[in-house]
């Protein structure tokens, strides 16, 4: 009797426990806010650029995937009111990542890549994209976030061509990045030629997998990932837009999130109610550990990097960079690829310096400038797509 009233006990508590622990997953899985629709996401829709009647508006629409730095999507929209053919596109200075990008050349590669998203949107829909960069003028430097307000980065010129074929066109649809595991295979001959041929007379791609390369790259980016991780201003601009749930993916819709750390399915909601219930999971040190754990899964995997590179630093050549970057994301998608930027020692705050100038010494020391340093390889997983915001909000109202 002794034994069965042992093991009726035993057997009350585990199935307490077990209530609790369901309880307590439940629990999680609603501060994830699981159950709310993911606003968010609706601009990868293929349907959702078809919403709106003005072709400029379509096209700023897959323009607003595009990839771009710490996904603040600093982008801004004027359409021209006396001509329906024509936009401009503005960098938004209030989107402006100081800490990390204090002179703002990040900023400008994204907006490059949002233009050449534009473009091969337009070759599917039925437009021809004539940019003119920097039609009213170059910024002035030392008021740069007034320049950024008032002068466009481009003029956009719409011309009818009709609907073509375009084989990238569906890699617009394909996240950006992927922070996954690459597979150890070499880029084959034609892989690296298509991805060198994307190089201009000023902007330059070269693929680099020898042994030695790899290595001293891997090098860099381990190093790089080290200083950064432990400059507090630089990781504290990355927590303040860092969106722990649902409700804050759909509120601010940019910005960082789990997905983004190589979490998928159900884990996502689990993490995320582990970081709002404990915000210091995804904060300081803890932050730090995490963001330097996972470049050194991602150098581990690593079988090729791409550099661009401009033989100039100006405003212009590094918008064109970001132009070349889309163009190469989206040919890597075709071909079966994926990239990941690591181009932390090609950030220019004072921390940073020592690498900065050593990867320029190695592998540019011709005196062009590094604009882009990024990993390529065949991934063994697909990727989350991250938050977006809705287009409408990028059209500026004067």
């Amino acid at each position: 009797m002794k034994k069965q009233g042992v093991k009726k006990t035993m057997l009350i508590i585990l199935c307490s426990l077990g209530t609790v622990i369901l309880a307590a997953f439940l629990f999680l899985l609603l501060i994830s806010g699981i159950f709310l629709p993911r606003h968010y996401l609706e601009p990868w829709n293929k349907n959702y650029a078809l919403k709106f009647d003005d072709p400029r508006i379509q096209l700023a629409a897959y323009g607003l995937l595009a990839a771009n730095g710490h996904n603040m999507q600093p982008w801004k929209i004027r359409l021209d009111k006396s001509d329906p053919r024509i936009f401009y596109l503005y960098a938004d200075s209030r989107r402006m990542t100081n800490e990390v990008d204090p002179y703002a050349r990040q900023m400008m590669v994204s907006q490059g890549t949002f233009l050449a998203y534009m473009q091969v949107a337009g070759e599917k829909i039925g437009y021809r994209t004539d940019i003119s960069l920097f039609p009213d003028g170059a910024y002035d430097e030392k008021n740069l976030s007034t320049s950024m307000d008032t002068k466009p980065v481009a003029k956009i010129t719409l011309g009818k061509t009709g609907p073509q074929q375009s084989p990238l066109y569906s890699a617009l649809f394909v996240p950006d990045t992927n922070r996954g595991p690459y597979k150890a295979d070499r880029l084959t001959a034609a892989q690296t030629g298509r991805l060198e041929s994307l190089s201009e007379p000023d902007v330059s791609v070269k693929v680099y997998q020898d042994q030695a390369d790899v290595a001293r790259l891997n090098d860099y980016a381990m190093k790089s990932a080290v200083v950064e991780s432990g400059v507090k201003r630089v990781m504290d601009e990355s927590a303040a837009i860092f969106r722990a749930n649902e409700y804050q993916k759909n509120k601010y819709r940019y910005g960082f999130s789990v997905e983004g750390q190589g979490t998928s399915g159900i884990m996502v909601h689990l993490l995320q109610g582990l970081v709002t219930l404990f915000p210091s999971m995804n904060s300081g040190k803890a932050a730090s550990d995490l963001f330097v754990k996972s470049t050194q899964a991602s150098v581990d995997s690593t079988p090729a990097y791409i550099m661009i590179q401009t033989k100039d630093n100006r405003r212009e050549s590094q918008v064109k960079s970001g132009l070349i970057y889309s163009r190469l994301i989206l040919e890597a998608g075709h071909l079966g690829l994926a990239v990941q930027p690591l181009s932390q020692a090609l950030e220019e705050y004072p921390e940073m310096k020592k690498l900065y100038n050593g990867i320029h010494r190695d592998y540019a020391a011709d005196g062009s400038t590094i604009q882009m340093l990024v990993r390529i390889g065949k991934p063994d997983q697909n990727v989350p797509q991250t938050m977006r915001r809705d287009v409408t909000d990028l059209i500026m109202k004067n």
